[in-house]
């Protein structure tokens, strides 16, 4: 389908190239920051004032209004509460609080590098195992150092 999609519409590439992102995620708490983050999104966007309000979401099973078959509640948010309406409850109380600013940026940044999110021995350890950085790195070509000194950037 998408060679023919490109011929028909004379472009190249795959057919979502360069919209979606991603990123490996370390511990629980950048994982529950990242899943608050995309369910928030359609709140940042203006399309609803509340998460629950976004039809096309997975907020509703997390917040036990509605049971999604293509959904797996990840083990923290299980053992969040012994049921489900208190996990709700609790989910919809956290959603309130928001995301940070710092937050929102480091996630961002990840995802647009397409780095690691996670703390440094996390990031050093996955940068060993995959033979390749992690971090994110400052725009730009890296400045050159010679015996220690930096270069002057040109005008």
């Amino acid at each position: 389908y998408v060679p023919a999609f490109n011929r028909k519409h004379k472009r190249t590439g795959t057919l979502w190239e360069g919209r979606f992102k991603s990123c490996v995620v370390d511990s629980e708490r950048y994982l529950l920051t990242v899943h608050r983050y995309v369910e928030l999104n359609p709140v940042r966007a203006a399309m609803v004032a509340v998460a629950e309000d976004y039809r096309w979401t997975s907020v509703h099973t997390s917040l036990a209004t509605a049971s999604d078959a293509v959904v797996t509640p990840h083990a923290v948010y299980l053992g969040s509460a012994p049921d489900p309406a208190t996990r709700g409850a609790l989910h919809r109380e956290w959603l309130r609080q928001g995301i940070s600013d710092e937050d929102l940026r480091d996630i961002r940044m990840h995802m647009q590098q397409e780095r690691a999110l996670g703390n440094p021995g996390f990031q050093a350890m996955l940068a060993r195992t995959l033979n390749r950085p992690v971090t994110v790195r400052a725009r730009g070509r890296p400045r050159n150092e010679v015996s220690g000194a930096h270069l002057p950037d040109l005008p």
